[in-house]
């Protein structure tokens, strides 16, 4: 069986009939609705395609791209109860990689009316990074469809592994440098993970004074699982949401808070931004 759980958004183990040649020569990411973005360093015109895989002898099912956690639009959704000033009648956006004082946000969702914003919440997307490459196991699961694909790379000895350590810390290091500003402000910043990720920060790191989530607070963490549906498709369903602040994401790095930003300046910027095709619509 294949450690490649989804190519390009479409699942290796769902029993269903794919034209993996179709799929593999369009580089079609669902959730982006475009190219997807993983290109190859070696060949940059060629992307990886990688969603999701299997690791380690317990068989976890894994993402591995932040992009999968755009399924359905779910995550965007799940923080709508954190836009306080949103009324009906508002316009929701979605605003992708957004950079302010202390950091690049990955999305903004706004709340906007007669095209002036009235709210927003910063949501950073984080899944596992990987060690070594996935190349060689994506290349003998399409060799095995029947694609011919480049031997040397069938047939590589090379693996793949997870960053468990370096993802949790490097995560917790931006959070550490943007919620300050949110804080400062009076907003939320989330940060969505998979449910596995979040339970190694637990483990390795300060986390005993992260508790259920509050909706005072400025710091949000959302935990999503990832598994397979009766029908062999994968899904992600929230699981978790716990909360913290400043201080509290300090605490967890062994550091002491900072920063600070004007409101009026992130607004200026989200403004700029909005559009009719940034608008959030439900299909």
């Amino acid at each position: 069986m294949s450690k490649i759980l989804e190519l390009y958004g479409m699942s290796t183990c769902s029993g269903q009939e794919i034209d993996w040649k179709s799929v593999s020569s369009r580089q079609f990411c669902p959730y982006l609705n475009h190219k997807c973005e993983k290109a190859r360093k070696s060949t940059p015109e060629v992307t990886i395609g990688t969603c999701s895989v299997e690791h380690s002898r317990k068989r976890k099912q894994v993402m591995i791209c932040p992009q999968r956690l755009l399924e359905r639009n779910q995550v965007f959704l799940d923080c709508m109860h954190l836009l306080t000033l949103h009324e009906p009648g508002n316009e929701l956006h979605i605003i992708p990689e957004v950079s302010i004082p202390g950091g690049s946000v990955d999305y903004f969702l706004v709340s906007a009316k007669d095209g002036k914003v009235k709210d927003f919440v910063g949501i950073e997307l984080q899944t596992l990074d990987t060690t070594g490459t996935v190349w060689p196991e994506r290349q003998r699961f399409l060799n095995r469809q029947g694609i011919e694909v480049d031997a040397s790379d069938s047939d590589s000895p090379k693996k793949f592994g997870m960053n468990w350590k370096m993802t949790a810390k490097t995560t917790l290091i931006q959070l550490y440098h943007e919620v300050g500003t949110f804080e400062s402000i009076n907003k939320h910043l989330v940060l969505v993970l998979q449910n596995h990720l979040l339970a190694y920060m637990r483990r390795e790191f300060q986390f005993d004074h992260i508790k259920n989530a509050r909706r005072g607070d400025s710091m949000h963490i959302h935990s999503y699982k990832f598994a397979q549906t009766d029908t062999g498709v994968f899904r992600i369903n929230l699981d978790t949401r716990h909360s913290t602040d400043s201080d509290g994401i300090a605490t967890s790095l062994g550091l002491s808070a900072s920063p600070n930003v004007e409101l009026q300046e992130i607004i200026a910027i989200l403004q700029d931004k909005i559009s009719e095709e940034t608008q959030l619509v439900l299909q």
